[in-house]
């Protein structure tokens, strides 16, 4: 059945779809993000969306006393399947010529969890952070939000005809309850658990559920769309306020707030006091109803597929720069409307596209999609297509126990993501060796220290997490003897608390804003007030706790820092690659990246000069910028040589990177076991 059109509903989409791509677009003025909030717009899609199918399912109910599945499933796959799997299409022959083996994998992957709606959950249980660098290359990172939707208009309708059914005075209530419990949901999570709490239909249910009753209520109680029972000075004031909000929000929120949670009530409401409160004679209503937001609110769904994967592919190539972002943007509208038009309009027009037909295209593409991004995951990115010297493989991302054998000498290997990169070699080495292996992770280890959130200047899961972690280790050092210990850390970056800028263009932070780091570490019981004090007390107490594992009777091999980069090398020599040598792979050579020596040592001074300070026979050290440093180019720190990289990305090591740093480390133990 056919709903009251309303316009100033798809200017709200427009507005919605700009800010996510403003968003995405990263525009910085004066080392700010303009859109910061600009990801909110996907939270003002769930409201519309929970609102027009709420609207849809008890219209068809009021109207016939019956609701048919069949019809509903059908135009929910005519309005988003022929899109979805358009832009999957013509995103294949880009991920398969400028994408390299890992990257191309996580495309596949990520394109069949699209596929079958299970991005969400896709996205999250691989770590990715939205907002993060890393994210802004995945071409489909945005389809997540797509996932939610999904699994909304699978449940929902049928959790809705049943409510009606049995208990259908209580609608309004069952709805309120669905969005206290979520928003509780969500807020919980959104300190303990931020990262699952953002792709979660469970967390995100409240967004869709506000829609929902702002339906129940308008068709119960409102007088039915267009003719809501409201004062005259409410039309006129709360859609004003509600575009303010919104505004508000996407200037003055940011990726960092810990969103979804009770704070996304702000835009959340002036979505809301819009969609209730429009008139066709106040000014909000006018603006949004007008011809050009209606046409982007139109053709918003694939705007909001397509402006993803340019951006994505466009980065990848190095040419996303602000001059070029308008130039993307605008080639994002002009390939939407041609989508709009040539495919959203037409699949979902039965006359032109019958149901059988309908279907016969959608399996056929979906079978070619899934058939041959499987292909490329099993066949290792099909890495023939690229120069040999990007087929190995730089990182081993799957996490293992460590080798342990009983009535051996244990190896403790204690540190963060950067021991995690000597993981696999140093596992190998343990098998070889017949050494018994444990491993205890944690950002830095310090007792008695908690990290701090530095905007709410409180402790999270993440400071709980950090303390419990350095509390295990801490009691098994105390509780085990002649231990052999392996200490390495990213240690400058949280004892600076500021990200690496190689002071050549490249830096391991998209603004200046972004330069220091979110949390910072205090002791338990002093509370801090600049970074310098934070580095003294951080250095007493990492010195304290060295001489304590010594006292203990443990052996202590520092790995002293891993010189960083500011720079992807990988992805800077595939560009080379794709720039100079793309139709001739047999004569590729990479250049030697590098950075200077001179900035390693300015940068690491402080945590060397702690380092050095702690003086014992039983403490042996490591330096893995011998390896890299003043030896293959002079006063440079390599990235990589003529064969290997020995980076995966701007500051951890590869597995060939590694190896240098674990031989060392063997070296040592076969001495002092």
């Amino acid at each position: 059945m056919k709903l009251y059109y309303r316009p100033e509903i798809d200017g709200l989409r427009a507005i919605a779809v700009f800010s996510v791509i403003f968003y995405h677009a990263n525009f910085v003025i004066f080392n700010q993000s303009l859109f910061s909030g600009g990801f909110l717009g996907v939270d003002i899609f769930f409201v519309i969306s929970g609102y027009l199918i709420t609207s849809i399912i008890l219209k068809e109910i009021y109207k016939t006393n019956n609701f048919s599945f069949i019809n509903f499933y059908e135009r929910r796959v005519r309005r988003i399947i022929p899109a979805l799997l358009f832009v999957m299409l013509c995103s294949l022959p880009f991920a398969y010529l400028i994408l390299l083996i890992d990257p191309i994998i996580d495309f596949s992957k990520s394109v069949i969890s699209s596929i079958f709606f299970f991005s969400n959950f896709y996205f999250n249980l691989t770590g990715n952070v939205y907002g993060e660098e890393s994210t802004y290359y995945k071409p489909f990172l945005h389809t997540w939000s797509l996932s939610v939707e999904e699994q909304f208009y699978i449940l929902f309708p049928v959790f809705l005809v049943l409510i009606i059914k049995f208990f259908k005075k209580y609608l309004s209530i069952f709805l309120s309850i669905g969005i206290l419990i979520s928003i509780s949901f969500s807020q919980y999570l959104s300190i303990h658990h931020p990262g699952f709490n953002f792709y979660q239909i469970f967390s995100r249910g409240f967004e869709l559920l506000l829609g929902s009753l702002l339906s129940y209520f308008e068709l119960n109680y409102g007088g039915g769309v267009g003719s809501r029972k409201s004062s005259r000075v409410f039309n006129q004031l709360f859609p004003k306020l509600g575009i303010v909000l919104i505004i508000f929000s996407f200037f003055f929120f940011n990726d960092k707030d810990l969103l979804p949670s009770i704070y996304s009530l702000i835009p959340l409401s002036g979505v809301c006091l819009i969609i209730w409160f429009s008139h066709k004679d106040e000014l909000v209503t006018k603006i949004l109803s007008n011809k050009i937001f209606v046409f982007f609110g139109l053709i918003s769904y694939s705007l909001y597929l397509f402006h993803y994967p340019i951006f994505a592919f466009s980065r990848i190539l190095e040419i996303f720069n602000d001059y070029y972002k308008f130039i993307f943007i605008f080639l994002t509208i002009i390939i939407s409307v041609f989508s709009y038009y040539s495919i959203e309009r037409i699949f979902r027009d039965r006359k032109i596209i019958s149901l059988k037909k309908l279907i016969i295209i959608i399996l056929s593409s979906i079978v070619f999609l899934t058939s041959f991004n499987f292909y490329i995951i099993k066949d290792r990115g099909i890495n023939q297509r690229l120069p040999k010297f990007f087929h190995k493989e730089i990182r081993i991302k799957k996490v293992t126990p460590l080798y342990q054998k009983e009535n051996s000498q244990s190896v403790v290997l204690i540190g963060d993501s950067h021991a995690q990169a000597l993981e696999y070699n140093f596992n190998e080495e343990l098998k070889k060796n017949e050494f018994n292996g444990l491993r205890f992770s944690t950002k830095y280890y310090l007792k008695d220290f908690i990290m701090i959130n530095r905007s709410t200047k409180k402790s999270t899961q993440r400071a709980t997490d950090f303390k419990k972690n350095n509390d295990d280790a801490y009691k098994f050092l105390d509780d085990n003897s002649n231990l052999i210990i392996v200490l390495h850390l990213r240690w400058s970056w949280l004892l600076l608390e500021t990200g690496f800028d190689n002071e050549e263009g490249f830096t391991d932070y998209k603004t200046e804003s972004e330069k220091i780091s979110d949390y910072f570490m205090e002791p338990i019981n002093i509370k801090t007030t600049f970074q310098k004090q934070r580095e003294n007390l951080i250095k007493e107490g990492l010195i304290s706790q060295l001489n304590r594992i010594i006292n203990q009777g443990h052996k202590l091999i520092l790995v002293y820092p891993v010189p960083e980069m500011g720079f992807d090398p990988i992805k800077l020599l595939y560009l080379e690659y794709l720039k100079r040598f793309l139709f001739n792979k047999k004569e590729y050579a990479p250049s030697i990246l590098s950075v200077s020596y001179d900035v390693y040592k300015k940068r690491h001074k402080s945590i060397i000069d702690t380092l050095d300070s702690v003086q014992s026979k039983n403490i042996y050290r490591i330096y893995p910028h011998s390896y890299f440093c003043d030896k293959h180019v002079k006063n440079r720190c390599v990235s990589n040589d003529k064969e290997n990289t020995f980076y995966y990305d701007n500051n951890h090591l590869s597995l060939q990177g590694s190896k240098f740093v674990v031989d060392d480390i063997f070296r040592i133990i076969k001495e002092i076991k």
